[in-house]
């Protein structure tokens, strides 16, 4: 589901976002739109899958999220707009949604989109042979019909905070997936859906790409293809968008702060800056011996310095992260327990649970064992690989023993976080406007391929987390996502490291970007190049 995937390159971003570098002066944004050119946007992952119910990876959902469409989305301002949807009904003790659905929707390949098609993407979701991460807001469905056509209606037996923006999942055609095992569909390489571009050729390793959908129901995009290519290499994608063989990447820190300062990358691109709905983390997988003691987590969380990862990885582009949601949200909380950097303190807590160097070795031991692990990251992440390296030195200088592994993408989802065959990783989670956690952190979500992938457990969060997605009160749902936040911060299951600013970097040659707080990419339908200007026609 598109709201809510790992972090890389984020669809959905955080308020406060302004252009960080003046367009081309005589470029001139009331040039006309025109319809043509393509855009080349840089990816460092390829899609784990084409089919939205069972990606769980950014790679797979930046490009679902053109491809299909779901009945509701947030508007650039984050508020919540009709999608296949033109309106809905609550009723009044708000168990019930009625949804009224477009009637000039139609696939990619010319079938028409129905009420049947949602019907059957919710039996989907809920399929318990469908290996999917999200099912759990559609298992509080009691009742879902399709009494015509163009209605789809829903009945909750308890409240659901955010049972209407669970109807932003991107719905699947029935009329291709009915009766097969979702699985081993040839969907997951070459989807169809009701969205804005249509699916045209994927070359494992290289590129994929789009084609404007000239039927879309909003109007046709102008621009007529978008090619992700893969390009695990951050330093390589900067080299290809210099050489002008990308249109489109997110910058690291240090090329953003001191690598695109120059008069001639002014001209030719436009760069964004603005905090990120995401955020960085050390997760510890907690069916791991050394990691079941809380003293030892929370001796590691004052052993990293936090602050230093946001001046020397992110060159003060980011701030430090304190839980799993955005500073400045309601959410948030900022009164949790904090963790400062203090090798001291670590050194104590560890020698509380065991931990000590009693051989004179310098490394900590227990029972004639070395404190020792491996941290896993992804590779092309530029970020977290240095963020790792930094978080190595730190605890080698109290005496713990850490290897740090990279690995690509792809194998590092299916064969280690899947699986959960790893002892810590750095990861990312984006953040989405609604805070429902439930499904990175109840422990009903523990299983392989689902999202709480680390094993924590705790009866008094997952009460928290129960009430708080049965609440409509804000006000009252904070008071729950408040202490939910105080026993995080207790029990250190991850250490929270930092929230990155977003660094987008643009060809200065693409209008209609309008930054808002959902980013930039929100109206991508609508961002054009002058017909003067474009370089390709295909």
């Amino acid at each position: 589901m598109r709201w809510f995937i790992y972090g890389v390159v984020l669809l959905l971003l955080a308020s406060g976002c302004r252009q960080d570098a003046a367009r081309v002066a005589d470029a001139g944004e009331d040039a006309a739109p025109a319809y043509g050119d393509t855009i080349i946007q840089g990816s460092i992952g390829e899609p784990s899958t084409l089919i939205p119910a069972l990606a769980a990876d950014s790679a797979s959902s930046d490009i679902n999220g053109l491809v299909y469409s779901g009945l509701v989305r947030y508007d650039k301002y984050l508020q919540i707009e009709g999608e296949l949807a033109e309106s809905w009904d609550i009723s009044e003790d708000g168990l019930t949604l009625t949804f009224h659905l477009r009637r000039d929707v139609r696939w990619h390949d010319g079938m028409p989109f129905t009420s049947e098609d949602v019907l059957f993407t919710y039996q989907l979701m809920v399929d318990p042979n469908t290996p999917t991460a999200y099912a759990d807001r559609y298992l509080q469905v009691v009742e879902a019909e399709a009494p015509d056509p163009h209605t789809f209606r829903v009945r909750y037996a308890e409240p659901l905070a955010s049972a209407l923006i669970s109807w932003g999942l991107a719905i699947h055609p029935k009329h291709l997936l009915e009766g097969q095992d979702v699985s081993r569909s040839p969907l997951a390489r070459a989807p169809v859906g009701t969205g804005p571009y249509r699916f045209v050729e994927w070359v494992s390793g290289q590129r994929l790409v789009l084609e404007a959908n000239p039927d879309y129901f909003e109007g046709r995009p102008y621009i007529k293809r978008v090619i992700y290519r893969i390009i695990p290499d951050p330093s390589t994608m900067f080299l290809e968008l210099q050489a002008g063989n990308l249109d489109q990447m997110g910058l690291t820190p240090i090329q953003f702060a001191r690598q695109t300062d120059t008069a001639t990358f002014k001209r030719r691109f436009n760069k964004y800056r603005y905090p990120a709905s995401s955020y960085v983390y050390l997760g510890y997988n907690l069916r791991r011996p050394m990691f079941q003691d809380q003293r030892v987590r929370q001796a590691l969380a004052h052993a990293i310095n936090r602050q230093e990862l946001v001046d020397g990885v992110l060159l003060g582009l980011g701030q430090v992260a304190t839980g799993p949601y955005k500073p400045g949200t309601w959410a948030h909380n900022p009164q949790v327990r904090d963790y400062p950097f203090d090798p001291a303190r670590a050194l104590e807590l560890l020698a509380e649970a065991g931990w000590r160097d009693t051989d004179g070795d310098g490394l900590l031991d227990k029972d004639g064992r070395p404190l020792s692990f491996t941290i896993l990251t992804n590779q092309g992440n530029d970020q977290r690989v240095k963020s790792g390296e930094i978080i190595q030195r730190r605890l080698r200088e109290i005496g713990i023993d850490v290897r740090l592994r990279v690995i690509e993408w792809a194998s590092f989802l299916k064969e280690f976080v899947n699986t959960g065959n790893f002892d810590a990783l750095i990861m990312g989670w984006t953040i989405p406007p609604d805070p429902d956690a439930y499904a990175v952190w109840h422990s009903s979500k523990t299983r392989p391929g689902e999202l709480n992938f680390i094993g924590f457990e705790n009866a008094e969060v997952d009460e928290l987390l129960e009430k708080g997605r049965r609440t409509l009160d804000q006000a009252e749902r904070k008071r729950y996502y408040d202490r939910f936040q105080e026993i995080l911060a207790e029990e250190q299951p991850y250490t929270f490291l930092f929230v990155p600013d977003a660094l987008p970097v643009v060809a200065a040659r693409f209008r209609g970007i309008e930054p808002a707080p959902a980013g930039i990419g929100y109206n991508f339908i609508r961002w054009y190049v002058p017909e003067g200007e474009q370089r390709y026609d295909w």
